[in-house]
């Protein structure tokens, strides 16, 4: 299973300057490129809160998320949806946290819910418009997840 959490980068400033009318347009386009670049009819996007989103996943491995978010990415620059604001490049971008597992009694959705949240606050924090991975730790079981640059 896979989860992915996508956060809209800069979106207050993006909200700010542009008002909250073209704020919601954009979530709205935005919810529209996730949904399009689904594959299969059990994968599901929901607005998670404020400007972020949450996809899962079911019966995916790391992979097959990574290449998700890399399609997803492309149809964000297809889009062209212009940002421009508040330290924002030119067009709106995402940042994303992926997280995979092999569901058991030893992880709960929450681990893996939490695991996507520390992976898409690093790619914020390297510079957005990118993502991050955490994988589970096989080794030992404190933490659960360790996030990994994508290669």
């Amino acid at each position: 299973m896979a989860l992915v959490l996508c956060d809209v980068d800069h979106f207050k400033a993006f909200n700010d300057f542009y008002g909250h009318g073209a704020g919601d347009d954009c979530l709205r386009q935005v919810a529209r490129i996730l949904t399009e670049g689904l594959q299969r009819s059990s994968d599901e996007v929901a607005r998670y809160g404020g400007e972020e989103f949450a996809i899962l996943l079911p019966n995916t491995e790391m992979a097959g998320a990574v290449r998700l978010v890399e399609r997803i990415q492309q149809e964000m620059v297809r889009a062209g949806l212009v940002h421009g604001k508040g330290g924002a490049g030119e067009l709106v971008t995402l940042s994303f946290g992926i997280a995979s597992c092999v569901p058991s009694f030893a992880l709960s959705f929450a681990d893996l819910l939490t695991a996507a949240d520390r992976a898409m606050y690093q790619s914020k924090e390297q510079g957005r418009n990118t993502y991050r991975c955490a994988v589970e730790n096989e080794a030992t079981s404190k933490p659960k997840f360790r996030i990994i640059d994508p290669e």
